[in-house]
């Protein structure tokens, strides 16, 4: 029963892992993060994200541009591009790393300390990566509250708004760190010793050599 249970927690952990790494990835380059919307033009809708920003025309359709330079972006925009690059890699590590330590894994079935490690591992590492993707949304997310309550602008001076991928990256963020708590719960769970079956058979035939001869017989 303990081992149904451990392995249903590492596969329910392994999923949300793994739909959370997807997630943050979509998350990373998704031109979504903030959002523009022009009240003297209503056909026109400015889009920003790490990499890019976009504006969306009725007529024209949607037309992007790479941002010039890393250096000249605001701070929240730079340190997130480098937090979510990281926490792809390292969800891409954990994944891996919890995946070969899995029980239904039969590769390395002998060693299970080693698979009992590399489950810790990984499950730390995805749990990081969770925490890597909800700084940087949290910060940005921030930072735009702020800005769209600043008095010290004209109220004519349009606001950037919550963008899309923020709540996903919030929700990447979680499944991650989930996932990474699960299989950090299912690597401690202590499994039941397998050779103690035997030994108690053992012992109730080392009983019963010495109700039936009257001395205790050795068990080979």
């Amino acid at each position: 029963m303990a081992f149904i249970f451990r392995t249903a927690m590492q596969s329910a952990g392994l999923s949300l892992s793994l739909l959370g790494w997807v997630l943050a990835i979509i998350t990373t380059y998704l031109p979504h993060w903030k959002n523009l919307n022009l009240d003297l033009n209503e056909m026109e809708n400015w889009t920003m994200g790490l990499w890019k920003a976009c504006v969306i025309q009725e007529e024209v359709g949607r037309q992007c541009k790479d941002f010039d330079s890393f250096l000249a972006l605001p701070a929240e925009l730079q340190i997130s591009r480098i937090l979510m690059s990281l926490s792809n890699g390292l969800g891409l590590l954990g994944l891996l790393g919890s995946g070969c330590g899995l029980d239904c894994w039969r590769l390395g079935e002998s060693q299970k300390g080693l698979k009992r490690r590399l489950l810790i591992l990984g499950g730390f590492l995805l749990w990081t990566s969770g925490v890597l993707v909800l700084v940087p949304v949290s910060w940005v997310a921030h930072v735009t509250v702020q800005e769209f309550w600043d008095e010290t602008l004209p109220e004519i001076v349009p606001r950037w708004e919550f963008g899309e991928a923020l709540f996903l990256g919030w929700f990447a963020g979680f499944c991650l760190v989930l996932g990474g708590c699960l299989l950090h719960c299912a690597a401690c769970w202590s499994p039941a010793a397998p050779a103690s079956g035997h030994y108690a058979v053992a012992g109730l035939q080392d009983h019963g050599s010495y109700l039936e001869n009257g001395t205790a017989q050795p068990h080979v």
